[in-house]
């Protein structure tokens, strides 16, 4: 997982801002297999949202401890049921985001 500074996590959380979630946690959970799904899409995309459906018993703080554990993700932003997830593309021409992250000091 990245050490994000607080410019840098603002600088996510409003580039996030406008997004739809891509994938939603269900009444299944949320289970390793979904884990590596977002690792997948944020290989070309970076920065994603996931939403806690109603039906689901997770709260959006134990997801985002699983995730963080299980994988190089990090939950930028909790809002209500939605998670702002970031992971920086290794690929140079998917580095949307990371290409722009303000610098660390």
């Amino acid at each position: 997982m990245m050490k994000l500074t607080g410019k840098q996590k603002r600088f996510l959380r409003a580039e996030a801002h406008d997004m739809s979630p891509l994938f939603q946690i269900g009444k299944n959970g949320l289970t390793v297999e979904m884990i590596r799904e977002f690792e997948d899409s944020l290989e070309n995309k970076e920065l994603m949202k996931v939403q806690l459906l109603q039906n689901t018993d997770w709260t959006t703080k134990e997801a985002k401890e699983l995730i963080e554990e299980e994988s190089d993700i990090t939950v930028v932003q909790t809002i209500g049921r939605v998670l702002v997830l970031y992971k920086r593309a290794e690929e140079e021409k998917y580095q949307h985001f990371s290409s722009r992250l303000p610098r660390s000091n």
